[in-house]
């Protein structure tokens, strides 16, 4: 039986909850989490949101994925495509992760599906990865949701812009 990660789909802002349940429940899952300020009056507020507004990511077997709808209160339903829950890639979690630990102010776009652009200066193909760079801001791209994570980055400290990322087994070094 082997564990493939899906998304699913919750309630609006039940993601957390929904991600508490399936822990206490054994479930690995993922549910990435960004602070944002705010104001209030004349006070700045901290606030910690869901990334991906109503997705969580679990890693479990088909038999269980199918059943989690029925289990676990705040869940609508599964990501399908083709008639079937989609299968979320390794790879495309594991640069989430990476991309939210070296990333500040993030936001999500809907993209395409299929991208058959390959312009060698401006993007870099990794295990099916596009990480675009322009204009001082980074573009991830994860095909299997026809999501697009993007952030900005600032220059260095040195006055290089530019750092090494780490992409599954690849290393790369971005510059501008």
């Amino acid at each position: 039986m082997q564990n493939n990660w899906y998304a699913v789909y919750t309630k609006l802002h039940c993601e957390r909850k929904v991600s508490l349940s399936l822990t206490k429940k054994n479930i690995e899952n993922f549910c990435p989490l960004i602070k944002k300020e705010g104001k209030h009056l004349f006070r700045k507020t901290i606030t910690v949101e869901a990334l991906f507004k109503s997705y969580v990511f679990v890693k479990t077997s088909e038999e269980i994925i199918n059943n989690i709808s029925k289990e676990i209160n705040g869940v609508v339903s599964l990501f399908y495509w083709k008639g079937k829950p989609a299968i979320i890639k390794d790879e495309e979690i594991y640069a989430i992760q990476d991309f939210l630990k070296y990333h500040k102010d993030i936001t999500v776009e809907q993209t395409q599906v299929f991208i058959d652009k390959r312009d060698s200066t401006s993007s870099y193909f990794m295990d099916g990865q596009i990480l675009l760079i322009k204009n001082r801001t980074m573009k991830l791209t994860l095909p299997s949701l026809g999501l697009s994570m993007v952030a900005k980055y600032e220059p260095s400290e040195k006055g290089v812009i530019g750092r090494e990322i780490v992409f599954g087994n690849r290393d790369l070094i971005v510059h501008s």
